[in-house]
């Protein structure tokens, strides 16, 4: 493997993973701790699974200081299936089954279109004409009446981020990490509910993390599906139905790497190194790069930008994305949804990705900017 092409990958998600955790998954992926078996064949009923599964938890507990009061399940289905659990479990809290969201970005959009399957959704600020920032929090419009609010802290698509939690009154606060989930120190108190997608930052498809505030267990309506009751999987220990076990044990060797490298403090340090480098270059270039998103609301995890003007000229685009290739850098094409470029610098991204994504996007801009 070692002698294999390397390449920087700046795909959205799944996304880049540690190089040493895929060394220590190939070299244990036919014969696990010697017991003669792989993770893919084990039973999620033995005692080995249970240690994987105790060590994932017992690692975020300790990488995010979660108190004692809230629990930790590994669910399937992904982010998208916790647009439809959250007002599941949530939306009973309160009679009137009202729901506030905060819509800055596909993702979030996509969690509000769902939710108006089960709740009164109230969108707290008028709707933007381009998600190219976060609305004042001082004009939103907080309904009392709501059982929970709900943001997205990182808009992958837009290239949105939240540099700080909302206060939302006392409200129950949901938050979908999915995107920059253990890039940062967060106050896990401040939440009833956080879900991150692993395939980003802490590991690879297949396994969703739903930090969940206990008092707010037990409130799901009756047409919840089973496997998405929060109690239930809390009190199955995310073992009512076989979990998603390789992702849980890949998932537990890269917190076991993020810990070894300083835990999300330093994870924060690095992505802010990593994105102004890209920052630094396209708002020095002149308009050559044009990133859409105003620089308050800028995310550290996903860099959205267009060449040659805030609308994009297809064509040096194209020849960006070809040449990136040739230079073994690639996953650089925008979502298809808008198009342009996207360099996304997620945890196991290296500060010498970057720094090699930089010197072709210097050397590009001299080749072809008029």
């Amino acid at each position: 493997m070692e002698s294999g092409r390397q390449v920087a990958n700046f795909g959205a998600g799944p996304a880049k993973l540690p190089r040493s955790v895929l060394l220590e998954a190939q070299k244990e992926l036919v014969d696990y701790k010697g017991l003669g078996i792989s993770v893919l064949e084990m039973s999620h009923r033995t005692s080995d699974f249970s240690k994987i599964l105790n060590t994932a938890e017992n690692l975020l507990r300790e990488l995010l200081n979660i108190p004692e009061n809230y629990k930790v399940i590994f669910l399937q289905g992904g982010g998208s299936a916790q647009f439809s659990a959250v007002p599941l479990n949530l939306i009973g809290l309160k009679e009137k089954r009202h729901a506030d969201y905060v819509v800055t970005g596909a993702w979030s959009a996509k969690a509000a279109k769902e939710a108006e399957k089960y709740a009164k959704v109230n969108i707290v600020h008028p709707k933007l004409g381009a998600y190219t920032n976060i609305p004042d929090p001082s004009t939103w419009n907080l309904n009392p009446d709501a059982s929970y609010v709900y943001y997205c802290a990182n808009e992958t698509v837009h290239g949105v981020e939240f540099d700080f939690v909302p206060d939302v009154k006392g409200a129950v606060l949901v938050c979908d990490m999915s995107s920059n989930f253990l890039s940062r120190p967060v106050d896990v108190s401040k939440f009833g509910v956080i879900f991150a997608g692993a395939q980003k930052n802490v590991g690879c498809a297949g396994v969703t993390v739903v930090i969940v505030r206990e008092d707010l267990l037990g409130f799901a309506l009756k047409e919840c599906p089973v496997v998405l009751d929060y109690k239930t999987q809390v009190m199955n220990g995310s073992l009512y139905n076989t979990p998603p076990c390789y992702s849980i044990y890949i998932m537990g060797l890269v917190l076991e790497w993020i810990k070894n490298n300083g835990g999300a403090a330093a994870m924060d340090k690095l992505s802010l190194i990593k994105s102004q480098m890209i920052y630094d270059i396209i708002d020095r270039s002149n308009g050559f790069y044009v990133c859409p998103v105003e620089k308050k609301s800028r995310s550290r995890m996903n860099v959205p930008f267009r060449i040659g003007s805030i609308k994009g000229d297809d064509a040096l685009e194209k020849k960006f994305l070809e040449k990136a290739v040739e230079l073994n850098m690639i996953s650089l094409k925008g979502h298809r949804s808008v198009g342009g470029i996207r360099a996304s610098l997620y945890n196991a991204v290296t500060v010498e990705d970057v720094q090699k994504l930089a010197t072709f996007m210097r050397s590009f801009m001299q080749m072809h900017q008029s």
